[in-house]
């Protein structure tokens, strides 16, 4: 029996490639359904920010849902993760970030961590990401995956994030992840020259208008972004809204 030692050698080479080219699909058994969801829910729509296509490729979203859930976790819809709560579509969270523009150094202030998804996409882009959960079993939880899948610098605070985190302000970004019918007062005064609000607004029971607040000097330039739903913002922003809707009442009478 001959042996050719170049042959031997180009098929050990071609052998190794095959075998780390299997690799990242055996290491991470939902890439696919991620790159699936890039091409499909994200780029056949209207995202076209590529630091932000990447991020969405990057993020395993499967890890901030139940097990149960994680095979769904890369469908374009919402997805239960307690306390009455919902982590939003796939296509929402790279939309609101490609909306945001968010650049490395940015300070950005997150209302509504959830399970902390959308503070991951975050910390891909800045070091500096705040995020604030009136839901002390949610915050807890969101902290911990966050720390464990490597974004430690994310600060979580369990507090009503009406009031915004005064300690870290100003903002140069703040997304508002669940339904307000008014937006914030503290949030606007910690926001910086010409940086920028997005939030849900409208009717905490139906649907919202996503709205982009931008601050100029001493006005507020608002840009009306698409329809969406969100859970309704609780705390105080539910009081004065309940107060607000009592008050229209009263004075129709």
């Amino acid at each position: 029996m001959k042996y050719y030692p170049q042959i031997f050698k180009i098929s050990i080479v071609l052998i190794a490639a095959l075998l780390s080219s299997s690799l990242p699909a055996a290491e991470d058994p939902y890439l696919k359904a991620r790159q699936r969801m890039i091409e499909r829910d994200l780029k056949g729509r209207d995202i076209t920010d590529e630091e932000v296509l990447k991020v969405m490729g990057k993020v395993p979203r499967h890890l901030f849902v139940a097990e149960a859930l994680r095979d769904d976790a890369y469908a374009d819809h919402p997805l239960p993760i307690g306390e009455g709560q919902t982590i939003s579509q796939p296509y929402i969270v790279a939309l609101m970030t490609q909306i945001l523009k968010i650049k490395s150094g940015h300070r950005v202030l997150e209302i509504g961590t959830g399970s902390g998804y959308q503070a991951a996409v975050l910390a891909e882009l800045t070091d500096k990401v705040y995020s604030i959960e009136i839901r002390e079993k949610l915050a807890k939880e969101a902290e911990e995956t966050l720390k464990k899948l490597g974004y430690p610098k994310v600060r979580v605070k369990y507090a009503d994030g009406y009031f915004g985190w005064k300690e870290y302000a100003p903002f140069d970004a703040i997304i508002i992840t669940c339904a307000a019918n008014h937006i914030p007062p503290p949030l606007i005064e910690q926001l910086n020259e010409g940086g920028k609000l997005l939030l849900p607004l409208g009717s905490t029971t139906y649907w919202q208008t996503l709205t982009l607040i931008t601050k100029e000097k001493d006005d507020l330039a608002v840009k009306q972004i698409t329809d969406v739903r969100f859970v309704p913002m609780t705390g105080k922003a539910q009081q004065e809204g309940e107060s607000s809707f009592w008050d229209r009442l009263f004075k129709s009478r």
